[in-house]
Formats: C-alpha cells, sequence, structure tokens
C-alpha cells in the first residue's frame, strides 16, 4: 500500500498533531496520507529574476530530499513581501507552507508599513540561511572610481542623478537615503520591483548609481559593465576583495549586511519545527549546496535556534530609527 510505504515518514517529519485532530481523538488515515505526499509550498515574495528565488530553489532541492516530500516555488510579489508573508499567517500552522524571508521584510517592513498585518510574533525561525553586503556601484558614464570623488561629483551636479534601489522600503533604498543626508546631496530615489530590474537598468545606464545586490552585480562589475565603489559589510567581502568596505573609509553607520532565511507560521507543533529545522540546516552545510550558494555571491551561515529571532529584534530597532528620520510610509 502506498501509505504503508508513507507512513513511518509521515509520523517522523511531522508528528501525529500536525494532521490535525479528529473526532476519535486518533489521526485521521487518509489526512495522513494526504499530507505526507502532497507538496509543501515555498512561499517567496518577489518576482523570479533576483537573487531570492534562486536561493529558495537550491535550498529546497536539497531540503526535499531529506523530508522525502516535494517542494514547490510560489512567487507572490507584492507590498515588498507582505503579501507572501500574509499567505502563511493566514494558513494553518500546519508546516506546509514555508516562507522566504529576508532582513527587509523582517526588519523593515514592521516600521515602515503602519497597518501591517502580520508580525514577527506571527513566524518561528527554521534557518538564517546566507547573507552578504550590499555593494555601492556606478555605471561607468559616472566619471568616479573611490567613493570621496563619487561625493565630490554629486556635489558638484546637483539634481542630476538619482540612486536606484531594488525596492522601496529595503537597505538599498534607505541607505540611498543616508547617503543623501550624510553628505548633503540632491539624489532622487529610483525605486525598481526587485534586484534583477535593478541590475539591468544600472547596466543599460538608465540608472547611474546605487546600492545592489552582490549576487545580482559581480559579474557586471567583472566584465567592467559596472563600477564597485564600496561595500557595506563588516569587512571586505571575499568576492570583491579589493572593493573597500563603507565603515574602512570612515562610514561605519553605512554597516550593512541582508540575508535570506525560511520561516514556518508561529504555532505549528515543535516536532515539525524541528524537523524543518533539521533538513535546512543539512541542506545549507552541504557542500554541493554551498558551492551554489556562495556562486550567488552569498556566505552561508546557516543559523538557527534563538539566536535569529534576537538578531532580527535588535537590527529592528536600528531600522526603525532611520525610518522616522526618513519620514517614509509604504502606505
Amino acid at each position: 500500500m502506498r501509505f504503508a510505504k508513507h507512513a513511518g515518514l509521515a509520523a517522523a517529519v511531522f508528528g501525529l498533531a500536525s494532521f490535525g485532530p479528529v473526532s476519535s481523538g486518533l489521526m485521521s488515515v487518509a489526512t495522513a496520507q494526504t499530507t505526507a505526499t502532497q507538496p509543501i509550498r515555498v512561499v517567496v515574495g518577489v518576482p523570479a529574476g533576483g537573487v531570492l528565488d534562486p536561493y529558495a530553489r537550491i535550498a529546497s532541492e536539497h531540503m526535499e530530499k531529506t523530508l522525502g516530500r516535494p517542494m514547490i516555488i510560489e512567487n507572490k510579489p507584492g507590498a515588498n513581501g507582505n503579501l507572501s508573508a500574509l499567505t502563511v499567517v493566514d494558513a494553518p500552522a500546519d508546516g506546509q507552507l514555508i516562507w522566504i524571508g529576508t532582513q527587509s521584510m523582517t526588519e523593515i517592513n514592521p516600521s515602515a508599513y503602519s497597518k501591517l498585518r502580520w508580525s514577527m510574533k506571527d513566524f518561528v525561525p527554521i534557518i538564517r540561511g546566507v547573507s552578504a553586503p550590499l555593494v555601492l556601484v556606478t555605471h561607468p558614464s559616472v566619471p568616479a572610481k573611490t567613493l570621496p570623488e563619487l561625493i565630490d561629483y554629486l556635489k558638484k551636479n546637483p539634481g542630476k542623478l538619482g540612486y536606484a534601489s531594488f525596492s522601496p522600503g529595503t537597505p538599498s533604498h534607505f541607505l540611498g537615503f543616508q547617503m543623501n543626508e550624510k553628505f548633503g546631496l540632491d539624489l532622487a530615489h529610483i525605486p525598481y520591483k526587485g534586484s534583477g530590474q535593478q541590475t539591468t537598468d544600472l547596466v543599460a545606464g538608465h540608472a547611474l548609481m546605487g546600492f545592489s545586490q552582490l549576487g545580482s552585480t559581480i559579474p557586471h562589475i567583472a566584465s567592467g559593465q559596472l563600477n564597485a565603489i564600496a561595500v557595506t559589510g563588516p569587512e571586505r567581502s571575499r568576492f570583491l576583495p579589493n572593493v573597500p568596505t563603507m565603515a574602512e573609509l570612515g562610514h561605519p553607520d553605512f554597516t550593512t549586511m541582508i540575508w535570506f532565511g525560511m520561516f514556518l507560521k508561529a504555532g505549528t507543533p515543535q516536532a515539525i519545527v524541528d524537523t524543518y529545522v533539521k533538513a535546512a540546516k543539512a541542506a545549507h552545510t552541504d557542500p554541493d549546496v554551498k558551492t551554489k550558494l556562495e556562486a550567488l555571491g552569498f556566505d552561508v551561515p546557516a543559523q538557527t535556534g534563538p539566536a535569529v529571532a534576537a538578531e532580527i529584534a535588535a537590527q529592528t530597532e536600528r531600522w526603525a530609527k532611520l525610518i522616522r528620520s526618513s519620514g517614509f510610509k509604504a502606505d
């Protein structure tokens, strides 16, 4: 029987609680069979084409082997990830949906949206999988190779340039705002819908500068289609070892690391959470998976446990201050 083949796996992976109570107080065999074989939905809050989508696919491909169940990617872009978050929050806490959360969704959205219908209390972290700095890039038509040269050029050409962000309400947006404020510049904000679109227009010269995803821009930096001015990490990126950090240039307040991770809805039975954490950890520490993720320009911290939620809470306070000073409201 097909159920006999999967019954042990279902119990081990999800625990009886995940299948929901029935009138007899026992697990429904039909429900268990369906749950053990139906796909796990992995909800991604951006369009395909940037670096978040391949991260989700690479990690999921390994995890589905460990879990013994297919995992399908569902792209639900909109409102900087809020629609994807609500997809999970509005569903049962049964482990059938995994949310791919990002730094901007988890740390910035709570302050940027005044009427947010979810909070981080609605989620339990599985893993903070990958991280990377942003890189300040310019189009080659901008006659500046260093940050001091760029600032000087921008001051001499007020109102002529804008900074591209990969979405409003993201670190890419607020670091550009911070640059405007700190150096007394006159840069317009040019928002895009994802890092793929942002990078495409930077390479084409439709936008001339911006804080961008490392994975999207490294090939274009290597080919000379974009110039790398500085990275936002606490130390130089091993992917761009000749590019200085904003901190070493005297601006540690620009230090920022973006990250992607996986979450379940709060209230999911602990047995399910533990199983997913184990599968995610195995995926992110697998040498083949790490190689693929590093090829996207990521480090792979594979952080699990209470430290993930604690770091999110600490960084949320930091971004809240910057958002208040900018006056930005995503609503």
